[in-house]
C-alpha cells in the first residue's frame, strides 16, 4: 500500500512550516535516508530525510507553500510492486486522512494524534534530527526518533537503540523515552496509555490584544504607508515576548564594570594566538569573555542557574548561555553549551560559526532551543544600558552596554577608566533580589579580574 509523507515537526513547539523546495520529483525512486525536501520554520531551513523506500508517486503540497500544518500529507510514496501512476493523492483532511490511509505493518500501533509536535512523521524525519544508524545487535534496524525524544534521551544518557518505539513505523516518541527513564534505563517502553489517561495541560493564559488592523490603519492617511505582512519569525517573537511580559514578573539589577584589565588581557591573548592556515587560530571579542564570565558566575551561584515550572524548580547542572544574534527579520539565540568548562578560544570559534549559520538560517533546533540564561549585547551600537526581556525557560538574561571611558573616583581622586554597564533581568519567581545581586557581583568579579577566567 502507498505510504504518506507527512509534514515533519522540526522542533517540539513547531505547529506549521513552509515547504520551501522538493528535491525529488514525481516518479523518482526514493531510498531510506534520501533528502527529499527542504522545510522552513520561523528560525531555520532544514532538510527532510525519507524513512520509507519506493517511488515518489504524488507531490500533494507543491514547493513554495506556506503554513503547512505538522502531520499534513505533503506527498505519497508507492511501495514495491505498486504502479506509481495509479496512486491517487489523499483526500483533503491533513493528518486525519494520512492516518486513515497509512499502510499496515508489524510495527507497534501508533498512538492517537496529539497536538504536541513530538508526533512528527510517518514517512519522513528532519535530516538534522534523524539519529545515525546504531546497531544495538547484529542485523538491527535503524532507530528513528522524534526530535523531542532524541533530546530527552540525550539529557538522560539513554541509548535510543535500546528503546522500543510505539510511534508510526516503530518511531521512538517522547513517552517511550520517559518510560525508559522511569524504568531506570533504556528499556522497552510499556504499552501506550489509553487516550485521555494523562492529565490535561492547563490552558495558556489569554494574551492581551491590541487594536485591530483596521483601527490602526484609520490613524494614518491612505497611501502614507506600505503594508508588510508578518513572517513566521516575527509572529513567533511577538507571541513569545508578549507571553514573557505577561507571565514573568521581571525585576532588574544594574552594575558598572571596569574593563581596562579585561581589554589588556584580551589584547595579549589575541597577540599570542597561534596561526592556522595562515590565520590566527582565534580572535577573542569582549562578548566572548562576557559569555565565559556569566557562565562562571552561574557556576559560582548555582541557585540562580534555574528554570521555573508550575510544580518544580529545575536546577541546572551546566551553564548553557544563549547569545542573541540579529538576523534579517528578527533575532535568534544560538547556545554555547556548558560554557563554564570551555576555553575562551572554544567559545569564540563556536560563537562565530553559529552566528554565521544563524544568519543563513542553517542552525539545527538543538543549537538554539533550551539554554539556562542568555546575553543580549547592544554595546556595538553605542547603547549605554538597557533592560532585556527574560525568555522562558530562562530565569535570567544579561543586557550588555557599550564600554566607554568615564571619570570615576579611585582613592579619593578622579580617574579615567573604561566602564561597561550591564543589567540583569530576572524572573522573580525563581531568582530573588539578593540572589540576582549575588550573581551580578560574581559576574563583575570575573570581568574586572579576568585572569580568573583562565584557571
Amino acid at each position: 500500500m502507498p505510504t504518506n509523507i507527512l509534514m515533519p515537526a522540526l522542533s517540539p513547539t513547531m505547529e506549521k512550516g513552509n515547504l520551501a523546495k522538493w528535491l525529488k520529483k514525481e516518479g523518482d525512486t526514493i531510498k531510506s535516508g534520501d533528502i527529499i525536501a527542504e522545510i522552513e520554520t520561523d528560525k531555520a531551513t532544514m532538510e527532510v530525510e525519507a524513512v520509507d523506500e519506493g517511488i515518489l508517486a504524488r507531490i500533494v503540497v507543491p514547493e513554495g507553500t506556506a503554513d503547512v500544518a505538522v502531520n499534513e500529507v505533503i506527498g505519497v510514496i508507492a511501495g514495491e510492486g505498486e504502479d506509481a501512476k495509479s496512486v491517487s493523492a489523499p483526500a483533503a483532511g491533513g493528518a486525519a486522512s494520512a492516518k486513515a490511509e497509512a499502510p499496515k505493518s508489524d510495527a507497534p500501533k501508533a498512538e492517537p494524534a496529539k497536538a504536541e509536535a513530538s508526533t512528527a512523521t510517518a514517512a519522513s524525519v528532519p535530516a538534522a534530527a534523524a539519529p545515525a544508524a546504531t546497531p544495538a545487535s547484529a542485523g538491527s534496524s535503524r532507530a528513528f526518533a522524534s526530535p523531542l525524544a532524541r533530546r530527552i534521551a540525550k539529557d538522560a544518557g539513554l541509548d535510543l537503540a535500546a528503546i522500543k518505539g510505539s510511534g508510526p513505523h516503530g518511531r521512538i516518541v517522547e513517552k517511550d523515552v520517559e518510560a525508559a527513564k522511569a524504568g531506570g534505563g533504556a528499556k522497552a517502553a510499556p504499552a501506550a496509555a489509553p487516550a485521555g489517561a494523562s492529565a490535561a495541560k492547563p490552558a495558556a493564559a489569554p494574551l492581551a490584544s491590541g487594536p485591530s488592523d483596521e483601527q490602526v490603519k484609520k490613524l494614518f492617511a491612505p497611501g502614507s504607508y506600505e503594508e508588510v505582512p508578518h513572517d513566521g519569525m516575527r509572529k513567533t517573537i511577538a507571541r513569545r515576548l508578549t507571553e514573557a511580559k505577561q507571565t514573568v514578573p521581571h525585576f532588574y539589577v544594574t552594575v558598572d564594570c571596569e574593563l581596562d584589565a579585561l581589554l589588556k588581557l584580551r589584547g595579549e591573548l589575541n597577540a599570542a594566538a597561534p596561526e592556522k592556515d595562515g590565520k590566527p587560530a582565534y580572535k577573542l571579542s569582549v562578548n566572548d569573555m562576557v559569555i565565559k564570565a556569566l557562565a562562571l558566575a552561574l557556576r559560582a551561584v548555582p541557585d540562580a542557574n534555574v528554570s521555573w515550572t508550575d510544580n518544580t524548580m529545575l536546577k541546572h547542572k551546566h551553564a548553557d548561555v544563549g547569545v542573541a544574534v540579529s538576523i534579517p527579520g528578527g533575532l535568534i539565540t544560538p547556545i554555547i553549551r556548558d560554557a563554564c568548562h570551555k576555553t575562551l578560544s572554544q567559545i569564540s570559534n563556536e560563537m562565530k560559526d553559529m552566528a554565521g549559520r544563524a544568519k543563513a538560517r542553517k542552525l539545527k533546533p538543538e543549537e538554539y532551543q533550551g539554554g539556562t540564561t542568555a546575553v543580549s549585547n547592544l554595546g556595538m551600537f553605542g547603547v549605554k544600558d538597557f533592560a532585556a526581556i527574560v525568555n522562558p525557560p530562562h530565569a535570567t538574561i544579561l543586557a550588555v552596554g557599550a564600554g566607554e571611558q568615564r571619570v570615576i573616583v579611585k582613592g579619593g581622586q578622579p580617574a579615567v577608566a573604561t566602564v561597561m554597564s550591564v543589567t540583569l533581568s530576572t524572573d522573580h519567581r525563581a531568582v530573588d533580589g539578593a540572589l540576582g545581586a549575588e550573581l551580578l557581583a560574581a559576574f563583575k568579579g570575573y570581568i574586572e579580574k579576568p585572569m580568573a577566567m583562565l584557571v
